[in-house]
């Protein structure tokens, strides 16, 4: 067992992890704009740059897991972290849309092992008691990677060019792997009643949780790839530094709620606190959908979306780790592969409808009718 203080560096490493992969999330988000300018395409290309990425981070998942469950968290994320650097440092000499979907396509495949490689090195670096705290410290690390880049690359990307704003994030992955080369503690093997995987793919209560991902962790992905275009088509904040942090808190706010969800699902339950979550990503997506034109109501949807999808975080995951410990790579996986799947599937297709009708509307009433679904699916788990 390692000590408190090697617990505690373990746990600030891997967070720098998170936060230095989950930048690629959307780092091409903000810059869409100029991208558009620079090679000429629609808006539903420009959401298949999202999918390209998410397509191979999804399909990374479950082997990702299982690789990290055999060879351990810490060695896994050396090496995905390797392809995120070199996916980025391509991306950024990318010279025409075809070169910008490739290197997306490839970074995918850094970022989904690297991120399950983390969850999976948290379950194996702390005791279950603090486990839930833990892992949503590690997702408010990941929100705040994904955040950062939409407020802060256009002010980089201003002053010295979109391929500059791509490669700070390489230089900023470089940097956090080699603190993760030299710092980061090794822990202890656990041993654990073996599981097949066939069992654990079947397992109804996983594909619950992977729903309850679609519907949190997806949506305020494809709600942050499209939501600086949104409110510049709104035409209600003027100021372009003002409209990055609007769009930005969409997942910023995730940095305290995530947290908070792995506090309070031990004061208030799993149910109560799912509960409350989809109802406000309900409401949410209704609001931006019918009073969109107001600038209080698209704030207050803002909040409400960043609340509700952040509170689920810790509970999915340390809900995965309970019902297959000895398989918690692949099980965590399984769930956050289910959960990709409403970013591969809603961003091109929030891209698509926007270029159609003009306006956004009735992508978010789709988004808020699959909230409400999930809201009554989250039934099924057990308080």
């Amino acid at each position: 067992m390692l000590s408190n203080r090697e617990q505690r560096i373990g746990v600030i490493l891997v967070c720098a992890v998170g936060f230095a992969f989950s930048c690629n999330y959307t780092n091409h988000a903000p810059l869409i704009p100029l991208l558009i300018s620079q090679f000429g395409f629609t808006k539903a290309m420009a959401g298949l740059l999202t999918t390209a990425m998410f397509l191979t981070h999804a399909l990374m998942q479950v082997p990702g897991g299982h690789f990290a469950d055999r060879f351990g968290g810490r060695k896994m994320i050396f090496f995905s972290l390797i392809i995120v650097c070199a996916g980025n440092i391509c991306i950024s000499f990318s010279n025409n849309y075809e070169e910008l979907l490739f290197w997306k396509f490839f970074t995918g495949i850094g970022t989904g092992t690297c991120f399950i490689s983390g969850a999976r090195y948290i379950s194996q670096l702390v005791p279950a008691e603090r486990l839930p705290k833990a892992q949503g410290y590690y997702g408010a690390s990941i929100l705040l990677g994904s955040g950062f880049v939409i407020f802060v690359l256009p002010r980089i990307a201003e002053s010295a060019g979109w391929k500059a704003a791509f490669f700070c994030t390489a230089t900023l992955a470089i940097i956090i792997l080699l603190f993760w080369i030299f710092l980061s503690p090794k822990p202890a093997v656990k041993e654990h009643p073996h599981t097949s995987l066939s069992q654990l793919l079947l397992h109804p209560r996983l594909w619950i949780l992977g729903m309850i991902q679609m519907a949190s962790f997806g949506l305020v992905i494809v709600l942050g790839s499209w939501i600086t275009i949104l409110l510049k088509q709104q035409q209600l904040i003027s100021n372009q530094i003002l409209i990055s942090a609007v769009a930005s808190s969409v997942v910023l706010i995730g940095v305290i709620t995530r947290p908070l969800g792995g506090i309070l699902v031990n004061q208030i339950g799993v149910r109560m606190l799912l509960e409350i979550s989809f109802i406000l990503n309900t409401a949410g997506c209704f609001m931006l959908a019918f009073l969109g034109g107001s600038l209080f109501y698209t704030l207050l949807a803002i909040v409400l979306l960043a609340i509700g999808c952040g509170l689920p975080y810790a509970t999915i995951f340390d809900r995965a780790t309970v019902l297959f410990p000895g398989r918690a790579g692949a099980a965590k996986g399984l769930v956050n592969m289910l959960g990709v799947i409403m970013i591969l599937v809603g961003t091109p297709l929030v891209g698509y409808v926007a270029d159609i009708s003009g306006k956004f509307t009735n992508a978010f009433i789709v988004l808020g009718c699959f909230s409400f679904i999930v809201w009554i699916i989250s039934f099924k788990i057990k308080k």
